[in-house]
């Protein structure tokens, strides 16, 4: 039987206007196991003036930040509470690993404890103006309605970092999920209420890109849009964007080097390897998928990580045992091995992997990893979205930064040697939003990311986040007691 889901809107569960919907599939299984709504255009509409009433004239518009704040600690202890049902919820919906998703659940309260704290903080400043007897002071005001995008990967995470934010600055939110795993959003939805957020502050609807998410990036009330996905999908919400002029945030993925110099802890640097590219299958946006690594320990390097890859536990994601599940559609399926036979057509070479393992559903794939002759392949600046590693072997520290810099992403990279000087000047030198040294994949409420280049621009996370959610107005006051002097009479 499947599990029939509705949308938040205004404060109520409601089905789409026509009665649409669409089903969502368990990777592990292969089957369909929730309906859910398919919004309409007026639906989309109706979630939009839900949002901007609600930042305009419902008790939220009248709320304190401190009381904000308030509502969002109780956000966040909410979340933690229901940690292990949402967790439960989201690797049955996108294949993930249980308990991966059960920890991310809990910890990401942290975030929502952090813009608990910050609701409060935002703050404008006095300016020492070059004019006499003029008080002039800047104000930080909430943008409005925001419009949030997020993918079904890392969806309860990327949620906290848009709505977290964007709620301690006074907004209000119409909040899309992915079409292919929307379950655990609508159930953490529930708790929006229970926390003490008015109707209508947080709103939540499903459906496809188009109509869905074209009609609500293009409505003329909302004034931010903040977007993760692919670039196809960002190129096309742009263009929506140009009739309503909305602030817009993007963040594109990547394909992020990997890089490991000879005197690296080479224990060390292989188990943030085999992390990077292996956990959650390699479904991340900070997947550590490009390897660069010193010729003189590439061969040891490569043989620690094949020894590990052969022996990863592949299977049901709910078990605790399984080390990785499956891959979450049969899009990113498809493109892996259509990309994978292409790379060996232009010399790559397989060295482990490389085709879909027997565990279940036809959704699992194989730790795979493929030396690259060069970077030209097209391999090697293509994000799959799955369990694959490129490999470059590079020779002087020159050569390292050219290829990790030699590609259209610039999210985030990893950079292992116990040379101090050497890291600091690579992290600076870097073309990335996140660079990480002798660790990788490290989040926290308190630290920002984001990319450039092809991987978008606008950050997310940390304090200033909140002040992305807001505009500055400037209010000058004359506190003299003549008159404004007559601009047509001589002085």
């Amino acid at each position: 039987m499947l599990r029939d889901y509705r949308m938040l809107i205004g404060g109520e569960w409601v089905a789409a206007s026509d009665g649409g919907t669409f089903e969502s599939l368990n990777p592990a299984t292969g089957e369909s196991w929730a309906r859910v709504p398919e919004a309409t255009t007026d639906d989309i509409d109706r979630a939009v003036r839900a949002a901007h009433h609600a930042w305009t004239e419902g008790p939220w518009a009248h709320m304190t930040p401190t009381q904000r704040g308030h509502c969002l600690r109780r956000l966040g202890d909410l979340l933690a509470e229901r940690s292990e049902e949402l967790g439960e919820t989201e690797t049955r919906d996108t294949g993930k690993m249980f308990k991966e998703t059960r920890w991310q659940a809990k910890y990401i309260s942290e975030f929502f404890h952090f813009y608990a704290g910050a609701a409060d903080k935002i703050a404008g400043d006095t300016l020492p103006i070059d004019k006499p007897d003029m008080f002039v002071f800047t104000d930080r005001e909430p943008l409005g309605v925001v419009a949030a995008v997020v993918p079904w990967n890392s969806q309860l995470f990327l949620t906290a970092v848009k709505i977290g934010p964007a709620l301690a600055a006074g907004n209000a939110v119409v909040l899309k999920t992915s079409e292919h795993a929307p379950a655990a959003i609508l159930e953490f939805g529930e708790l929006v209420a229970r926390a003490g957020i008015p109707d209508g502050v947080v709103n939540i609807v499903t459906g496809h890109g188009d109509p869905c998410g074209k009609a609500l990036t293009r409505h003329p009330l909302v004034a931010r849009i903040s977007f993760t996905g692919g670039p196809v999908a960002a190129r096309q919400l742009l263009v929506n964007s140009a009739g309503n002029l909305a602030e817009v945030s993007l963040e594109l993925g990547g394909k992020s080097p990997f890089i490991v110099f000879d005197d690296a802890d080479i224990e060390s640097a292989v188990n943030g390897a085999v992390a990077g590219i292996f956990g959650a299958s390699g479904q991340s946006c900070v997947a550590g998928s490009r390897l660069i690594v010193h010729e003189d320990v590439a061969d040891v390097f490569l043989g620690r990580m094949q020894k590990i890859a052969a022996g990863i536990r592949i299977g049901d994601p709910m078990a605790d045992d399984t080390e990785m599940g499956p891959l979450c559609t049969a899009g990113q399926l498809e493109n892996i091995e259509a990309q994978i036979a292409r790379a060996v057509v232009q010399g790559g070479r397989v060295i482990c992997g490389g085709a879909r393992a027997e565990a279940g559903s036809d959704m699992f794939f194989q730790p795979t990893i493929i030396d690259c002759p060069g970077p030209g392949l097209d391999i090697v600046d293509t994000e799959l979205f799955g369990p694959v590693l490129c490999v470059l072997r590079f020779r002087t520290e020159d050569e390292a930064l050219r290829l990790a810099n030699t590609t259209e992403h610039g999210l985030a990279a990893g950079i292992f040697t116990r040379d101090s000087a050497r890291a600091l000047r690579m992290s600076r030198a870097v073309r990335a939003g996140i660079v990480w040294v002798n660790t990788y994949r490290a989040i926290s409420p308190v630290a920002e990311f984001g990319g450039m280049k092809g991987s978008g621009y606008g950050r997310e996370s940390g304090f200033q986040a909140v002040y992305d959610y807001t505009r500055p107005k400037t209010v000058w006051m004359n506190t003299s007691d003549a008159p404004v002097a007559n601009p047509f009479q001589p002085r």
